[in-house]
């Protein structure tokens, strides 16, 4: 009996200190969620900018939508006729213990080209303009703060034209535009216009990509 009361103590130890262990987990999940911060980004097709920001370390979620549009939970059909007012955004969900806003914003503007108003490449249109949607004021002014660093840097021989607007609206974009380049990289526009950008990112931001 006592070999049994011994054992049947053991497992209540055991079910315990798992249990704990879990609460543990969810809670640190729970304080990681809550110390995430959120900002919208908008660099011509959403396929290229989710690609590059999926890599980067410190970035907790990448969803690919429309933004800044009057229209309610527009198509992607909509937003490419250029009647919704939307632009084609990533919603980027980031620890910026880890990585800052800062960085994130350096990585937006190396990794296309800010000086090309509604037009990335041969994707023309509002749709593709180059636009930040902040979630806060300190975002605007880090944002802002950034614009001004990089112009007075005179990168590009043309004016930096990314538009800085407060976030109003997000909506998540069909499934099938979701990791695109993932999903598809031997497709032509992914081989031909995502993979060169992932690469440039892979050289000149290695510090910063997820292992």
């Amino acid at each position: 009996m006592k070999r049994v009361a011994i054992v049947a103590s053991w497992l209540l130890i055991t079910q315990f200190s798992m249990a704990c262990e879990s609460q543990t987990n969810q809670n640190h999940k729970e304080m990681k969620a809550s110390a995430s911060e959120t900002i919208t980004l908008g660099a011509g097709c959403f396929w290229c900018v989710e690609a590059i920001f999926s890599r980067i370390d410190g970035v907790l979620k990448v969803e690919s939508g429309y933004s800044g549009g009057s229209a309610v939970n527009p198509t992607y059909r909509e937003v490419c006729n250029g009647n919704t007012g939307h632009t084609e955004v990533v919603q980027v969900t980031f620890d910026p213990e880890v990585i800052p806003l800062a960085k994130i914003l350096e990585i937006y503007f190396k990794t296309h080209d800010p000086t090309t108003l509604n037009r990335q490449g041969a994707d023309v249109g509002f749709q593709y303009r180059s636009v930040i949607f902040y979630h806060s004021q300190e975002q605007k002014k880090i944002a802002e703060e950034i614009k001004a660093e990089l112009e007075k840097a005179r990168i590009w021989n043309s004016p930096v034209v990314t538009a800085i607007e407060p976030f109003k609206n997000f909506y998540k974009a069909e499934d099938y535009h979701q990791e695109y380049y993932e999903n598809n990289k031997n497709q032509p526009y992914c081989r031909m216009v995502i993979t060169p950008k992932v690469d440039k990112l892979e050289k000149v931001f290695a510090d910063y990509l997820k292992h």
